[in-house]
């Protein structure tokens, strides 16, 4: 019989496994918590400097739910899925509130925070004081998937349980926070989702997947939809000392917190808009159109670029929700492909 499953993945850590990543220095509850929320569907390299940049402007608990939502969420600008911003916000404030700044040590008060699931709050106290917890991200399951040939999508409540029982099954009551470092790195480096490693894999001896050649079917992808399409038509308001009129969207919902432009159904109805709350305009100009890909529909914008007469001001009710918008001259997010638009008329300007 092989050593264990932890025991060999332990033993390849050691040699092979990441060691050097920020978040894996100077480590505490607060800064696994973070590293581990900004790697929710998002790369390492993507995440080291916004993890590094977080942390220099919120080094604790205490200075994260002291900050306004809109310097967190312009920290997080770019990240994508901006409701983890504003969670850490308020989880941060919960902390403070009900536990002495002193992040939860159980898996059930640290689960009541808001954002923070099963996997994320074990991962936080395997990590950062060693709890004999099972984690089950994306890269764990995938290792799981392909070790024990877990057929079927995980998105499926039985599929999950089985998920679960066989990561809990696994995890060591020693060593736990490098076995739970281990699994998440072999799932990164070795068993990645195209073209594995299997040969220089720890566990390939008893890997299922392998003997089978299941590697490219396992994990069981999720049950393909139609992606609905929706369009939208964006107002670019711009005065003449090129700020753009911005709104700051509700919390809930896409972009929830972020700065964006006003949007409407289609030109027309912009086109209405700018006529009842814009006495004086200079020129309107349809721009290219751009397309962006959420998890669960694709946004076709069209932006409307209207230059404002010198002076001309610009009417609208709950004026305390609108900024004037340049370069990071007001405090907020920026959604990505508002900031792409951006990006192509601060070139445009500068040609």
């Amino acid at each position: 019989m092989p050593p264990s499953f932890s025991k060999r993945l332990l033993q390849w850590s050691q040699d092979h496994g990441r060691h050097d990543l920020p978040w894996q220095q100077d480590i505490s509850a607060y800064r696994v918590w973070i590293s581990e929320v900004m790697l929710q569907q998002t790369q390492v390299e993507t995440v080291i400097p916004y993890f590094q940049r977080f942390m220099q402007s919120f080094p604790s608990i205490q200075a994260l739910a002291s900050s306004s939502q809109d310097t967190v969420l312009e920290h997080w600008s770019g990240l994508g899925y901006y409701a983890r911003g504003r969670n850490l916000h308020k989880a941060a404030q919960q902390v403070v509130a009900e536990h002495d700044g002193q992040m939860p040590q159980t898996l059930e008060q640290m689960i009541s925070l808001p954002g923070i699931g099963r996997s994320t709050a074990a991962a936080i106290l395997s990590i950062a004081h060693g709890q004999a917890e099972a984690i089950l991200d994306g890269n764990v399951k995938r290792v799981l998937a392909r070790h024990a040939a877990i057929k079927g999508w995980y998105g499926e409540a039985k599929v999950l349980k089985e998920f679960w029982a066989m990561a809990e099954r696994l995890t060591p009551e020693q060593d736990n926070a490098a076995y739970t470092q281990a699994i998440m790195d072999l799932g990164a480096t070795l068993c990645t989702r195209r073209q594995p490693r299997c040969l220089d894999c720890p566990v390939v001896s008893d890997c299922l997947a392998h003997q089978h050649g299941l590697q490219a079917e396992l994990p069981t992808p999720k049950p393909k939809k139609k992606v609905p399409q929706r369009e939208v038509c964006m107002l670019l308001i711009r005065n003449d000392n090129e700020h753009y009129f911005m709104q700051r969207r509700p919390d809930s919902g896409i972009w929830g917190g972020l700065l964006s432009f006003p949007e409407f159904a289609g030109i027309e109805e912009a086109k209405s808009w700018a006529a009842m709350h814009i006495s004086t305009q200079d020129s309107v100009q349809l721009l290219e159109p751009l397309s962006h890909t959420f998890s669960h529909f694709r946004l076709q914008i069209t932006p409307l670029l209207l230059n404002l007469a010198a002076g001309a001001p610009v009417q609208v009710m709950e004026a305390d929700q609108w900024v004037w918008y340049k370069d990071g001259s007001a405090t907020g997010g920026i959604a990505a492909p508002v900031q792409k638009i951006l990006n192509r008329l601060n070139s445009r300007l500068n040609k």
